[in-house]
């Protein structure tokens, strides 16, 4: 139990490397030089920001990090709130005081004065139903989740949306509990699995177990994020099993998400695995160019700032990965327009999204072989070496930017990518392109970068 009188500003500093390694030197000066410590009390960082855009900005984006990164220097979970410079009201609700951190205590009943449960704090109050734009590729889950808000514990319960990384999974999640806690008394517990984990970890240490079991088995409402890290975690499947079973027996909701189908979930316990596949499993995909284009029109107009529709459509029409990508660009443009003090043309945006943007090929006539032969090309590298068993990190690094762009760039599965890589199985696979796949998620990433001159090699050998 973390001691409520040590102040956190030293663990605040001490995360400040391990934020600028993750996010990169260009996106770490430009944020947090405009962020700065401002107090601390009951395990709640306070940070300060320069402005209102800073603090939507660094509170819709970096929130997560800023919590793994200090919780891991203090040793405690840590929450965080953001204030503006001039006492101006902040986006973010404030978590309420606490005797006990949330990982040692019962959830309280809920009260007539109180309708926010200990837990939904970890909501962000930006993720709603109105702020999310749906399209044909998440109308299903979209409208899923709007009615599980509106009736929790009814038609739908238990309920998986699973789909890749920055599709708006977490916003949905978080729209039904934000919705819920908004509209009624019931008590909302959202988590990732990541930190339902590490809860459990630190309850078996500490001999809380019991508190662990009231947390989670008191909750009318309990939405996990990221199922696929429960993967291999066996005890932590159990404990999630057996409340599983409490509260659906009981007629309480529960809603998950995963980057996978039930099916493709490896090292999950079967009895769990059917508890995922019992109720409604809805996948949400890709966004198409219209929908691609209304997210940034209402990211834009979120943010106050005119953008050109040559800029937009430029931006919709070649990052066609995920709503986080469309949105990371958007960031970067804006950012650059107030910082240099310059509009954003075309040429402009061509020139900051270089390492963003992503060149397209053609499907039709991509081949496995051929990516391999460009990924060996571009590396230096023979492609025996990347269908060979060698683990020297260089290779090991070309190997997995070629198994990610065979699955993206091809229609082969897995299984056929894994024959075509010297016979390597399904498992294998999946863990390159979802290690591709983080290494994309940081901002102006090198590995998009890379990607990007590889793709180019492929498209000039297919004009040949």
């Amino acid at each position: 139990m973390p001691d409520e009188t040590v102040s956190l500003e030293e663990y605040w500093n001490d995360a400040a490397t391990a934020i600028k390694e993750a996010l990169g030197e260009s996106d770490y000066a430009t944020w947090f030089s405009r962020v700065h410590y401002d107090s601390s009390s009951e395990g709640v960082l306070r940070l300060k920001a320069s402005s209102t855009y800073v603090l939507e900005t660094v509170s819709a984006r970096y929130s997560d990090i800023i919590i793994q990164k200090v919780s891991e220097c203090a040793g405690f979970p840590v929450r965080i709130e953001f204030t503006l410079k001039k006492s101006e009201p902040s986006p973010k609700k404030e978590p309420r005081k606490e005797e006990q951190s949330p990982a040692m205590a019962p959830a309280p009943a809920p009260s007539k004065k109180e309708g926010r449960a200990r837990g939904s704090e970890m909501l962000n109050p930006a993720y709603t139903f109105d702020s999310f734009v749906p399209g044909e590729n998440s109308l299903f889950p979209f409208s899923a989740c709007r009615a599980i808000a509106e009736n929790p514990g009814g038609s739908y319960n238990p309920c998986l949306i699973y789909g890749g990384v920055g599709l708006g999974k977490t916003h949905l999640l978080q729209a039904i509990g934000n919705q819920i806690v908004q509209n009624s008394k019931l008590k909302v517990l959202y988590v990732t699995s990541e930190n339902f984990v590490n809860e459990y970890i630190n309850a078996v240490n500490t001999k809380t177990t019991v508190q662990f079991k009231n947390k989670y088995r008191r909750t009318n409402v309990l939405l996990m994020d990221d199922i696929q890290f429960l993967e291999n975690k066996d005890q932590s499947q159990t404990e999630l099993f057996n409340a599983f079973n409490d509260l659906y027996d009981s007629g309480r909701q529960l809603v998950f998400t995963s980057d996978r189908p039930v099916s493709e979930l490896k090292n999950i316990t079967e009895r769990l695995r059917n508890r995922f596949a019992r109720g409604l499993n809805v996948d949400i995909q890709p966004p198409e160019y219209e929908t691609r284009m209304a997210i940034l029109r209402r990211k834009a107009q979120e943010k106050n700032f005119h953008m050109e529709e040559d800029v937009l459509d430029y931006v919709a029409q070649n990052v066609k990965s995920n709503v986080r990508d469309l949105e990371a660009c958007l960031t970067r443009l804006v950012a650059y327009s107030e910082l240099i003090g310059r509009p954003v043309t075309l040429e402009v945006a061509r020139e900051q999204l270089k390492n963003s943007i992503s060149v397209s090929i053609d499907r039709s006539t991509a081949s496995v072989a051929n990516i391999i032969k460009c990924v060996a090309e571009f590396y230096g590298i023979s492609p025996y070496d990347i269908k060979g068993k060698s683990k020297k990190k260089s290779i090991a690094g070309a190997r997995q930017i070629a198994m990610y762009l065979a699955r993206k760039q091809t229609d082969f599965s897995t299984t056929e990518i894994g024959t075509e890589f010297g016979g390597r199985d399904h498992t294998t696979i999946m863990y390159a392109i979802q290690k591709v796949e983080s290494a994309l998620t940081v901002p102006n990433s090198e590995t998009q970068a890379v990607i990007n001159r590889i793709m180019t090699i492929i498209k000039a050998g297919d004009r040949q």
